[in-house]
């Protein structure tokens, strides 16, 4: 896939125009870019920068009237190549970097999280509670798989959480070899599958890294290469999961991986009503209390915290609403939907 070199040679052509004339200048640097990702389309077709470039250029033409046929600016002289490659490399695998060179704004992120016994907050800031025992994709698109698995949080009951979760960052030829990440009950790793800490060897693999942020308990790992930071906690007998996405990547994916319960939430056949854990008063008027300790606002998170502890009779349970509201804080893009109220 070519695609870097379409870049570098539009910047190249774009860089210094100056004068009465810039205009007419820049419509034919568009055209030629245009002309450069058409005949790269067949290779790069599953390429994240190649796909932003294409709909860049769209933009970039309705936005200055420029025609799409027309004359084209002069190809420019090859650079000497080693060094000039690493450099392009580098920086297409810095999502936040690119995204903001092409389309001259920053991308916009959405936030999914899944804790407790299993509370799922959707990108689109749905929220419910889910029975979904077993192995369930939270995540399936074109450059992440992300799996959760549940077992009843005790013998008998219908409530289950999450015991294990696999996170699968695909294959991206200019930044990371496949990386896997596991992590079980009391198995939090700071290191992927093969015992690396980033994304490899490549040019751009650095913009892969695992940071843990409290020893077996919170790890945090940074995709900067598609905008991408997702946080593991363990807070009693149970696994969390937080995540913020860059709307593109959280959006790259067919028809066929359509169960992404980040994307559509539970099935219907398995969402479990909050209000059914509480009919006990003792309990819950203890759990509330417990719960009302780390969350004073009484959102959705509040009553997961409430639900869990009854349901459980963990009081850690606590811990685990309490950490995804400290992730959303961090990861939503818009503060003002932090707080859910069903």
């Amino acid at each position: 896939c070519k695609i870097l070199r379409c870049n570098s040679e539009y910047v190249a052509a774009t860089l210094h125009l100056r004068g009465p004339g810039r205009m007419a200048a820049y419509c034919d640097a568009l055209r030629s870019y245009s002309h450069c990702t058409r005949k790269t389309a067949r290779t790069c077709r599953g390429d994240l920068a190649y796909h932003s470039a294409v709909h860049g250029i769209e933009d970039l033409m309705i936005q200055n009237n420029c025609s799409k046929e027309g004359p084209t600016s002069p190809p420019r002289p090859r650079p000497p190549a080693p060094n000039h490659q690493g450099l392009e490399s580098l920086d297409i695998c810095n999502y936040e970097k690119s995204f903001l060179y092409k389309h001259g704004q920053p991308p916009t992120y959405q936030h999914c999280a899944a804790f407790g016994d299993p509370h799922i907050r959707t990108f689109h800031d749905d929220f419910h509670t889910c029975r979904v025992e077993g192995s369930w994709p939270l995540l399936d698109n074109d450059y992440l798989f992300v799996q959760a698995t549940s077992s009843p949080v005790a013998k008998g009951s219908n409530a289950t959480v999450t015991s294990k979760l696999t996170i699968i960052f695909k294959n991206m030829k200019e930044c990371i070899d496949q990386k896997v990440y596991q992590a079980e009950i009391d198995n939090l790793p700071a290191a992927f599958e093969d015992g690396s800490v980033n994304g490899g060897e490549r040019p751009g693999g650095s913009s892969l890294a695992i940071r843990e942020r409290s020893p077996g308990r919170h790890v945090e790992i940074h995709a900067e290469y598609i905008g991408t930071t997702i946080a593991v906690r363990q807070a009693g007998r149970q696994l969390s999961f937080s995540i913020r996405a860059a709307e593109e990547v959280a959006r790259a994916f067919t028809e066929e991986q359509d169960l992404q319960l980040c994307v559509g939430g539970c099935p219907r056949s398995q969402r479990i009503s909050r209000s059914e854990c509480c009919r006990g008063r003792t309990a819950a008027e203890t759990a509330r209390a417990l719960c009302k300790e780390m969350l004073p606002i009484e959102d959705v998170y509040f009553q997961s915290c409430v639900f869990d502890v009854v349901t459980s009779g963990d009081a850690n349970f606590t811990m685990a609403a309490h950490g995804a509201l400290e992730d959303a804080k961090v990861f939503l893009p818009n503060a003002e939907k932090l707080h859910i109220f069903q």
